[in-house]
């Protein structure tokens, strides 16, 4: 096993162990912006809050800007102690180690509305340190199908289907375009998170369709908008699934966007089948890294990316110890970056497994033996993570930025 140090050794124990709750943890998320998963309390655990769930805040920062993302679990040796006024500090209950650290400010943004009323909070916008994430259609089509009885969504996504829960952006099942009064309220969501905080990356994603050429296409009315309303010239990166060659070719032409990612999520094909049935049968492994060379071809080597979920592999049905996943992990970094395309890894932490006694401890050991496998990758394919796609103060479950900038403060 490869060992981190510094700061991004501190961000991989806390994703992969969690953070405990306490009556400290409870009050920050009063200003803090609030983690899309609530804490919830385990059995036997000592809730103060008695309802047996809690918000808390979504992200830490530590004093030299390193972004944490939180995972709330009962038994992890992390907690959280202090106030406002004085400050907050993390604490590991076994060595005693304590880390001053901020969250994420809740920003008057989101609670805020548009001119017709809806919260910006739901104009399909949402953001991490100082990246504007854009998301106007996020209900996914591949939640909608099923073969020989398997759902066709990917194993770990939980946007869901375009149903109830995407009324408010106007997005309906088989509609390709995106109704003009949601462009609309997302451009006063997006003037007003740019003129609270320093954004410096703007992301376009959404859920997936089955046909990739109307994806690309609801994508160009996307770009083109956010082209008109970007007056800061804010680099923007495409985020859509693989999509066809003449619609790679036409963002370039337009200069709609700076950067591209297509998520191919897995490595090896037999793996991204199980884990992404859906982008295997609407798009296929192959197709997905050839449209990848194409962006490659037309925005050059280092302005591609494809984010890659890591931890996945470690579900029991997968039948891999930590060691053979990062093994073929790093195959897939190697593969990847020797066509030019940037591969970022998020940590995902496995459903299943959780009653092995070193649950915490593969995750973490598969996690820091592929980031810093993967840092000599790039370096030896002269492959940087380029400041205007993504940097430390926004990645909040990836390590390259943090793992590169350790470096070169070492150097």
């Amino acid at each position: 096993m490869i060992t981190l140090t510094g700061s991004p050794a501190l961000k991989v124990q806390v994703m992969c162990e969690g953070i405990r709750y306490t009556p400290a943890l409870g009050q920050a998320a009063v200003h803090s912006m609030p983690n899309y998963y609530p804490y919830r309390f385990k059995e036997g655990e000592h809730d103060p809050t008695g309802r047996g769930i809690a918000t808390i805040p979504y992200l830490i920062n530590t004093a030299d800007g390193t972004e944490i993302r939180i995972l709330g679990d009962g038994d992890s040796p992390w907690h959280v102690e202090g106030d406002a006024t004085q400050g907050y500090r993390l604490i590991d209950d076994r060595s005693g180690r304590s880390e001053p650290i901020e969250f994420e400010p809740l920003r008057p943004w989101l609670t805020q509305k548009t001119t017709d009323g809806l919260p910006f909070a739901q104009a399909g916008v949402t953001t991490h340190g100082d990246m504007l994430v854009i998301n106007v259609a996020p209900g996914c089509e591949y939640f909608l199908h099923k073969q020989d009885g398997v759902s066709m969504r990917c194993g770990f996504c939980a946007y869901g289907a375009p149903d109830e829960r995407t009324m408010h952006l106007g997005q309906k099942t088989g509609q390709v375009e995106i109704p003009p009064p949601t462009l609309e309220r997302m451009r006063e969501a997006l003037h007003a998170v740019i003129d609270q905080t320093e954004i410096r990356h703007i992301y376009l994603v959404g859920g997936s369709l089955t046909d990739a050429r109307k994806e690309g296409e609801r994508f160009l009315q996307l770009a083109r908008f956010v082209k008109q309303v970007n007056t800061r010239g804010i680099p923007v990166t495409l985020g859509s699934g693989s999509i066809p060659d003449d619609l790679i070719a036409q963002f370039h032409a337009e200069k709609l966007v700076q950067y591209v990612c297509f998520n191919l999520e897995m490595w090896s094909e037999p793996l991204f089948a199980k884990v992404c049935p859906g982008k295997n049968r609407y798009v296929g492994y192959q197709r997905w890294i050839e449209s990848l060379e194409t962006a490659v071809r037309h925005f050059g080597r280092g302005n591609v990316y494809s984010a890659m979920v890591a931890g996945i592999e470690l579900e029991p049905e997968h039948g891999m110890e930590w060691d053979e996943a990062a093994r073929i992990a790093l195959e897939g970094a190697e593969d990847l970056c020797g066509r030019g395309i940037i591969p970022i890894y998020s940590l995902v932490w496995p459903v299943g497994g959780r009653q092995r006694s070193d649950y915490h401890a593969r995750i973490r050991s598969y996690f820091e033996t592929l980031t810093a496998g993967y840092r000599e990758i790039r370096e030896r394919h002269g492959l940087a993570v380029s400041e205007g796609f993504m940097c430390h103060h926004c990645a909040y479950m990836q390590l390259e930025c943090d793992i590169d900038r350790a470096q070169l403060v070492a150097a």
